[in-house]
């Protein structure tokens, strides 16, 4: 196995032969995706616990920290010791296989202040010559590779062991003032890898790839913040070769969909990569993507959010104060680049990031401008004339009807509506096949201004009586007479003779109010010539 260590700066670039260039910028912003958030700062609670994707610890430790077992971290189950991608592929049994290994190593930033006796002393921050140093967490980007025949992999597994050994490089600070201390630890990784033939599909497999974390320390009761200096951060794999067709698990062809049913992928996921339409890379990520993803041409830099709008995340770094700026570029080097690229970004870069336009697709056709349920929202309705059944009566707008709530008791108002007299306004239809009557109460003195917004009360055909508009004040045969009491189950008045709304204190007459006293003049409102009511000497 290959082993392809990298300095701190960034990750190792792609050699033209290893296939993977096109995978290159999006494994990248996997590998730093959460890395530091804005605004950049250590004090910033979201950069106080960070490691959330692609964690293999120690198997000890990570199945002692565990769900209901052991110190859970803050990321729970996030925290494993393996990665497992399984994916599909059509090739010749001679064909090449390629993997890559990517990770971090952590490595820890530790400022020391000098006690002037040849020592140092290890603390939080330190101003030297005017410049801060802060202690903190930083990373080392690792890759690791392997090239294997895909015939090798159908006898049996094969397994390639990895390593990263620990060290310590030490940087004296100007003036004597101290010095920073960044400190790895030894990692060890095994990557497993086979292949097996899909039965009853001549020349597809299924290509199996896991990465573990062979490391021993620290022990199961450690602290997260301990586990992570020996564990594999944001550990990503790229898979590609030479003749290699791989399928979408996604979106599978017909032929293939149960065999993508089976594959089985823990803690990582695989999709297509590189441009759309292409098959022969394939980026097994901790993050789930969709196939061939693709870092936007207009993004000029990482900012390790990659799920937020760059146009927004850069405006808002413009407005960092002094302070928070300097408290960043204190922070971490990925950061003061980031600064670094935002105040010195031209005005035609920074106008890129507002948008782009991808395709155009003809416009969809112009929808209805009212809703489906109103006029002219749907060819097949129509409540304006509408009809429905009522005592076997056709009822439309414009027909006079009893109301007889069906005393359900979750309305206080059925108890005032009942017996009243009204007019069909218009006949709903609801999602469900339901009728529904929209009516206008008789002699309501703000029934003119409801109509206008459109205010109604609504009643089903079983709770309407039909009134014959040829009967006297339009109660025709078969209608309670104007004067009739009151019909079984309506509740009587005080007296014990009329329903009880015959009796309401504001029990509308013409040309006024009912009050509890008789009519009063309407000497607050005043009747337009449109028919509206408006307010009048407030």
């Amino acid at each position: 196995m290959t082993d392809d260590p990298t300095d701190g700066g960034a990750a190792r670039a792609a050699s033209p032969e290893d296939g993977f260039t096109a995978l290159r910028a999006v494994a990248d912003a996997v590998l730093y995706e959460g890395y530091l958030l804005y605004p950049y700062r250590r004090s910033s609670p979201k950069n106080r616990v960070r490691w959330q994707f692609g964690v293999l610890t120690a198997r000890a430790w990570a199945e002692a920290a565990g769900p209901g077992a052991g110190p859970a971290g803050v990321s729970g189950a996030a925290d494993s010791w393996y990665q497992q991608t399984e994916c599909l592929v059509r090739a010749d049994p001679a064909a090449r296989v390629r993997i890559r290994l990517r990770h971090l190593q952590l490595q820890r930033k530790q400022v020391e202040r000098s006690d002037g006796r040849g020592g140092h002393l290890p603390v939080e921050s330190l101003d030297s010559g005017g410049t801060v140093h802060l202690t903190f967490d930083e990373a080392v980007p690792r890759e690791t590779g392997v090239a294997v025949t895909l015939g090798d992999l159908f006898a049996g597994e094969r397994a390639y062991e990895a390593g990263w050994p620990g060290g310590e490089d030490t940087e004296p600070l100007p003036g004597g003032a101290g010095r920073v201390v960044r400190r790895r630890w030894p990692v060890g990784a095994r990557l497993r890898v086979r292949a097996e033939e899909q039965p009853g599909s001549p020349g597809l497999y299924r290509l199996w790839i896991r990465t573990e974390n062979t490391g021993s320390e620290p022990g199961f009761d450690a602290p997260r913040e301990t586990a992570l200096r020996h564990a594999l951060l944001a550990t990503h794999t790229l898979v590609g070769g030479e003749g290699l067709e791989f399928l979408s698990l996604t979106d599978p062809p017909p032929r293939a969909a149960a065999a993508a049913r089976q594959c089985r992928n823990v803690h990582t996921f695989p999709v297509l990569g590189g441009a759309p339409g292409s098959s022969g890379l394939v980026l097994s990520s901790p993050i789930i993507l969709s196939d061939h993803p693709q870092v936007a041409p207009e993004s000029p830099g990482d900012l390790h959010d990659a799920a937020e709008i760059d146009e927004i995340l850069t405006l808002r770094t413009m407005l960092l104060t002094d302070d928070e700026k300097r408290e960043a570029r204190a922070t971490d080097a990925r950061a003061a680049r980031i600064l670094d690229r935002v105040e010195s970004m031209p005005q035609e870069v920074f106008e890129r990031l507002h948008g782009a336009i991808r395709s155009l697709e003809p416009a969809p056709a112009a929808r209805a401008a009212a809703p489906w349920w109103q006029e002219g929202g749907d060819e097949g309705l129509s409540p304006a004339t509408d009809t429905a059944l009522v005592d076997g009566v056709p009822v439309a707008a414009g027909s006079r009807v009893r109301l007889r709530p069906s005393g359900r008791g979750a309305d206080a108002h059925d108890m005032f509506l009942t017996g009243r007299t009204a007019r069909v306004a218009a006949v709903f239809h609801d999602v469900d096949g339901s009728v529904h009557l929209a009516v206008t109460v008789d002699d309501d003195p703000a029934a003119e201004l409801n109509a206008w917004y459109g205010r109604h009360y609504y009643f089903r055909p079983h709770e309407l009586e039909p009134l014959d508009p040829s009967g006297p004040d339009g109660r025709g045969p078969g209608s309670r007479p104007a004067q009739a009491g009151p019909a079984p189950g309506e509740p009587l008045g005080p007296d014990g003779r009329g329903p009880l709304d015959a009796l309401r204190p504001d029990d509308p007459a013409p040309g006024g109010r009912e009050g509890p006293r008789g009519p009063e003049p309407l000497d607050e409102e005043e009747r337009r010539g449109d028919g509206r009511t408006r307010t009048v000497g407030a």
